[in-house]
């Protein structure tokens, strides 16, 4: 079945909530990034995607352009400290070899913004949730099975639907995420001549945005095609196997459920004193000429 058909016949799962304030689910791109140097950046592409327990996330600095050695995206479990009111994630796999951004992060909202701080002040993000209301669906990749065989061998990833945003993350084939283990950077390991342009690109971060189609992957053949592509099996105890081909072999690769909630309405809006709701419509001519809602 496809993924629409999947969804048709699972049941809710994960209804409690997550641990971090629920606002933080859904599908984000970045709007800019500033620097406590002053800098801002506007330009390179950045999506995070979130489901209960885990995050995908995906950069581009030149979008299509970017060459594969700068591509970033990574799958990572969400760790959240209520006492710090702090997100942190634990990341195994990623495109690239060593982690890019370890600070953990506090946040602030205000409308369908959400705003990331970095504790040491280093810089924050202006993240616009994309998602209105639809169905957000969290499936984390455990491993990959040898259909004729049986035997399972570990991979990293996830799928994360978030209304009609989709993001899907796959690691690198396990024999190359085995060469590149001790690898110093993936511009060290193709310079040895450890990995080829090709390998180091089989880890997969795709979005698509407003569809299922994709609009942006570390993969550049990825783009224009159809995200996940495969044929989906809900399992009798619960998880899912997506069937699709690795490397011209057909493997099946098994999903836990994180979070399957059939219609969600995604926060874009926060709360306001009455008082400044008064002054924002006494004041509307004014403030109101040039304001749309971003994202």
């Amino acid at each position: 079945m496809k993924l629409m058909d999947l969804l048709g016949v699972m049941p809710p799962v994960g209804a409690d909530g997550p641990a971090f304030p629920s606002r933080l689910l859904g599908a984000f791109r970045r709007k800019s990034i500033s620097f406590c140097t002053g800098l801002t950046d506007e330009t390179s592409v950045v999506y995070w995607f979130q489901s209960r327990s885990f995050t995908i996330d995906l950069r581009l600095p030149d979008a299509a352009a970017t060459p594969v050695l700068a591509r970033q995206g990574w799958v990572g479990d969400t760790l959240w400290d209520a006492d710090k009111q702090e997100l942190s994630w634990a990341v195994e796999t990623g495109y690239q070899l060593h982690n890019q951004w370890p600070e953990p992060a506090r946040f602030h909202y205000i409308g369908n913004s959400v705003l990331e701080f970095a504790p040491s002040g280093a810089y924050v993000e202006d993240w616009r949730q994309q998602s209105s209301t639809g169905p957000l669906l969290g499936l984390r990749l455990l491993g990959m099975l040898d259909r004729r065989t049986g035997q399972e061998r570990p991979m990293d990833g996830g799928l994360i639907l978030a209304g009609e945003h989709i993001a899907y993350a796959q690691s690198r084939p396990p024999s190359i995420h085995q060469a590149l283990r001790n690898a110093a950077s993936l511009d060290q390991a193709r310079a040895d001549g450890i990995v080829t342009a090709r390998e180091i690109e089989s880890y997969e971060v795709s979005v698509a945005i407003g569809g299922r189609t994709v609009t942006h992957s570390t993969q550049a053949n990825a783009v224009g095609q159809e995200i996940a592509t495969g044929d989906f099996e809900l399992q009798p105890d619960g998880s899912v196997i997506l069937s699709r081909l690795i490397d011209g072999e057909l493997r099946g690769l098994r999903f836990a459920v994180d979070l399957h909630l059939p219609e969600f309405a995604f926060a874009r809006q926060t709360p306001c004193d009455p008082e400044a709701l008064r002054w924002m419509e006494a004041e509307q001519d004014h403030l109101a000429r040039h304001a749309s809602i971003a994202l």
